[in-house]
């Protein structure tokens, strides 16, 4: 009688995968990278292994695994060395350079620079802020980048809508000034929909009026926050 291994070896390729998964708690990002492109690598070889007749189950899991190990650890290196290049470039600025759940890699602006009540004028701390980013932007011309513009809740929806808009295109402009195409940068604004801290108070009011920096490489172009 003979016994279709084809399930057995499918189950524990998509253990290991799942196991190599969960082991990523104490790993840096790029060995997060490599270890999550194995296992969702290893599990696609053996689908593909099984569908081919079972036969090639266990070698497709493996061949999966490195192709996986190495897309997934190239894709953290880029944006590694991404967030690197941002953090150099505002060095000293305040400015916080994290890296999202979806892979793209945020500025958190302070907010003793942000916009003055019903402004979209850069104030002169942004305006240093922004010319140090630029010149990272021009050193890394596949970056893309999408600015978001809010406001606090001092006036109208529709007024609030349009500032937290000319905020964004204010950055936008600055940047395209200063050497960075504007094919590159999208921008969007979220009025005093999302705030950050309340508005009831001066300093609350303060941290909402911001822009949010967002860079992306080309292959997460389609992603929008």
């Amino acid at each position: 009688m003979t016994t279709n291994r084809t399930p057995t070896r499918l189950t524990l390729a998509a253990v290991a995968a799942a196991l190599l998964a969960t082991g990523c708690a104490n790993m840096d990002e790029r060995q997060q990278g490599t270890a999550k492109g194995a296992a969702i690598g290893t599990v696609a070889g053996a689908v593909l292994g099984a569908a081919t007749g079972g036969k090639n189950t266990v070698r497709g899991a493996a061949i999966g695994g490195i192709a996986g190990a190495i897309a997934g650890n190239v894709w953290s290196r880029r944006m590694e060395e991404q967030r690197q290049a941002m953090e150099q470039a505002t060095a000293g600025t305040g400015v916080d350079v994290v890296r999202t759940p979806d892979n793209q890699l945020k500025l958190n602006i302070p907010s003793d620079i942000s916009f003055a009540t019903g402004s979209a004028a850069l104030q002169p701390q942004l305006r240093s802020v922004l010319q140090q980013f630029a010149d990272g932007l021009r050193a890394n011309p596949g970056t893309l980048v999408r600015v978001v513009g809010h406001t606090d809740n001092v006036g109208s929806d529709a007024t609030n809508n349009t500032l937290s808009v000319a905020r964004a295109d204010t950055v936008r402009d600055f940047l395209e000034d200063r050497g960075v195409s504007r094919s590159r940068i999208e921008t969007a604004g979220r009025g005093e929909r999302e705030p950050i801290a309340s508005n009831e108070t001066a300093d609350g009011r303060s941290r909402n009026r911001r822009v949010e920096i967002f860079l992306r490489e080309p292959e997460a172009a389609g992603t929008v926050r």
